[in-house]
């Protein structure tokens, strides 16, 4: 999908072809949308397809009169039977190329950074043909949105912190397992929008002014402390990973001590009714209830021996 669109009076219009001054929005384009756009805008190639690969990484290039970013941004998983109840993140690239005329990014999904801005309900500051500012206003959208989807695991994490408190369910902990692994990916991809973002702020890739440098400072605040919150969120979650597992090794220990102790117990009546059991006449009471009381009474030292030395 192509989006053509523009500020005017404080408000974003679609458009039905380019203009100078307009952003281009490439939602999963086909083939012959970026050809189209490529050849109208006279783009990079390599600069409108670099996003189309899943497993790019963020990085800035600079080429002629066009600049390209490319962002991580972190994007809703599909829930499956497990994690249904508790939504996963991941994170996908987008590419933004600056020309002398006009912006374009380029994403795989539909994402709530640029869907903001194009449905209208972002629209304070925002100004598309002042190319530098709105690079760095989607940049601090992706910082922003970094750190709502952080404040969005650590209540999904206290949640399933207080079910495990009641019932430590193998769904729980697979639902943690999926928490920790979107917060590695997160760390991972804002160090990378860290580098990218430091370098663009030299201003050697888009010329900087003192209000577009500002602008470019803060969302560089809030990556930086993206980082540090999922960093401190991930070590929490590994450190609460690995306390539920010596708990439930714990417990494992307890049932597997029970269990041996009943086995030992259980033993002696075997042992008394063995021996009364082979016809041998000169045991006193083969033939009555002997046997079962000395079975009883063994059994109860037993038990009180276990118990005195603290073995169950």
């Amino acid at each position: 999908m192509v989006e053509y669109l523009k500020s005017e009076q404080g408000k974003i219009v679609r458009l039905d072809s380019a203009c100078p001054g307009c952003w281009i929005n490439l939602i999963n384009p086909t083939n012959a949308e970026v050809e189209d756009v490529i050849s109208s805008q006279e783009l990079d190639a390599g600069f409108v397809r670099a996003a189309l690969d899943p497993e790019e990484s963020s990085r800035v290039e600079l080429e002629d009169d066009q600049a390209l970013l490319i962002v991580d941004i972190p994007v809703e998983e599909e829930s499956d039977s497990i994690t249904r109840d508790v939504q996963m993140y991941a994170t996908l690239p987008m590419g933004i190329v600056v020309s002398d005329q006009v912006v374009v990014t380029v994403c795989l999904e539909d994402t709530s950074v640029t869907r903001d801005i194009a449905s209208g309900k972002v629209v304070r500051g925002i100004q598309t043909a002042m190319r530098t500012r709105f690079v760095f206003q989607l940049l601090l959208r992706v910082a922003g949105r970094f750190l709502n989807y952080l404040h969005r695991i650590e209540r999904s994490f206290n949640e399933i912190e207080r079910r495990l408190y009641d019932s430590q369910e193998n769904e729980d902990l697979m639902q943690l397992l999926g928490l920790q692994k979107s917060l590695v990916y997160f760390s991972a991809s804002l160090k990378g929008n860290e580098v990218t973002m430091e370098k663009v702020l030299r201003g050697r890739i888009l010329k900087l002014y003192d209000d577009d440098r500002d602008l470019l400072e803060d969302a560089l605040i809030e990556i930086r402390q993206a980082i540090e919150m999922s960093g401190i969120y991930s070590t929490i979650l590994a450190g609460t990973m690995e306390a539920y597992a010596s708990v439930v090794s714990n417990n494992m220990n307890d049932i597997m001590k029970a269990l041996t102790v009943i086995t030992l117990i259980m033993t002696i009546p075997n042992m008394v009714f063995g021996f009364y059991g082979m016809n041998v006449s000169y045991l006193p009471g083969a033939v009555s209830f002997v046997p079962a009381i000395v079975s009883i009474i063994a059994c109860f030292i037993a038990w009180r021996f276990l118990k005195k030395h603290k073995l169950y």
